[in-house]
């Protein structure tokens, strides 16, 4: 059987080295180097910087939205139905307000006039044939005009 002297000698021996490495270690960590206040500023841009960009994006693709396909919000006081040009500049627009009246406008480059007062059934939408619909585009074209 050891003795207590020789025990101690025993676990100091063993337990020595692994005290010092770790009493070596704790000052080096704790003594490391603190990051320049610059480094969290640019690593607040990193995620920053994306962000706005993502939200600018969609901003724009909600407005190119609206203007290209007439997207509203529920409240508007008028909507666009539909644009039809006319000319280089100008353009007969048919506008919806939100009590349901429909109005032909002529726009053009100078000024915005009512053209007429629509009814319900000028503004509702007639049932497309496949058939039909190529030949009736092609002869409301201003050059296939036919005279008699």
């Amino acid at each position: 059987m050891m003795m207590p002297t020789q025990r101690h000698a025993l676990l100091s021996s063993l337990l020595l080295p692994t005290l010092a490495a770790r009493a070596w270690a704790t000052p080096a960590a704790a003594t490391a180097p603190a990051a320049p206040a610059g480094a969290y500023f640019w690593e607040l841009m990193a995620i920053l910087l994306p962000l706005a960009f993502i939200i600018v994006c969609l901003l724009v693709l909600l407005r190119f939205l609206r203007r290209r396909f007439g997207l509203t919000g529920q409240d508007a006081p008028l909507s666009v139905v539909q644009v039809l040009p006319v000319g280089p500049r100008e353009r007969i627009v048919v506008v919806r307000s939100r009590a349901g009246r429909a109005f032909a406008v002529g726009v053009s480059a100078n000024a915005v006039t009512l053209v007429t007062p629509l009814d319900a059934a000028d503004v509702a939408t007639a049932p497309t044939d496949p058939l039909a619909a190529p030949a009736t585009a092609t002869s409301l074209q201003p050059g296939n005009v036919k005279s008699s």
